[in-house]
């Protein structure tokens, strides 16, 4: 069953953006980014903000809380919990077709996500069995790449990525970024790539350019 926040912009939703959060975060955490992003004169648009499952980190001492999947150290690309990944992927991947018997086509969905989520939701949509309409993947790296590089769904080939990351990130360096860029750009990937001179967070600038960038990719032509 969905836990989770979702908002619908009005009655009959044409296209859906599936946002995952970061960790120990939920699915409020981008709820008050929807006015900011919404233009006037876009269809409506349904937010799905999944919460992830709460489970003990190690990074944290093992402190319980929301994740979508174990960090196991500082060192983001080393000893990843490919479990947990895998788990999450699988349930992203639900959430797809979920939409699609809500009346929105894969076609028609954004994955998007922030930082533990932004991984996420680069490898379930690398992988996803449908056509999306693209990633968004914000302050994050590419997870288990080892892993993706053999299984990418061909459907995918070429499929729109947006990477937005902050020069003064702390958590997820800004060169993990820049990695991410060259491993999607290498698989054949069409990169939007943006920087801010910001920490781990979003930025005004930002939310600008995902709201172009959705305009683009959907797109999002008046009702």
């Amino acid at each position: 069953m969905f836990d989770g926040v979702e908002i619908a912009t009005g009655a009959v939703p044409v296209a859906s953006i599936i946002w995952l959060h970061g960790l120990g975060a939920d699915g409020h955490d981008f709820e008050p980014l929807v006015p900011e992003l919404q233009r006037p004169y876009w269809p409506a648009l349904r937010f799905v903000f999944p919460h992830a499952p709460i489970r003990p980190v190690t990074l944290n001492a093992g402190f319980r809380m929301r994740a979508w999947y174990d960090i196991l150290g500082t060192e983001l690309l080393q000893l990843q919990d490919e479990k947990g990944i895998s788990a999450s992927i699988e349930y992203v991947h639900q959430l797809v077709a979920r939409e699609a018997f809500r009346g929105v086509p894969a076609e028609r969905i954004v994955l998007a996500g922030f930082s533990q989520g932004g991984a996420i939701a680069l490898a379930a949509g690398l992988t996803c069995r449908h056509r999306l309409a693209g990633i968004m993947a914000l302050s994050t790296y590419v997870p288990i790449a080892h892993r993706l590089d053999s299984s990418i769904a061909a459907v995918q080939q070429g499929l729109p990525i947006f990477v937005g990351h902050g020069t003064f990130d702390p958590v997820v360096p800004h060169p993990l970024g820049l990695t991410a860029v060259g491993l999607l750009e290498r698989w054949g990937f069409g990169v939007t790539w943006r920087s801010y001179a910001m920490a781990h967070a979003l930025c005004d600038d930002e939310i600008q350019d995902i709201a172009d960038w959705f305009e683009h990719v959907l797109p999002l032509e008046s009702a």
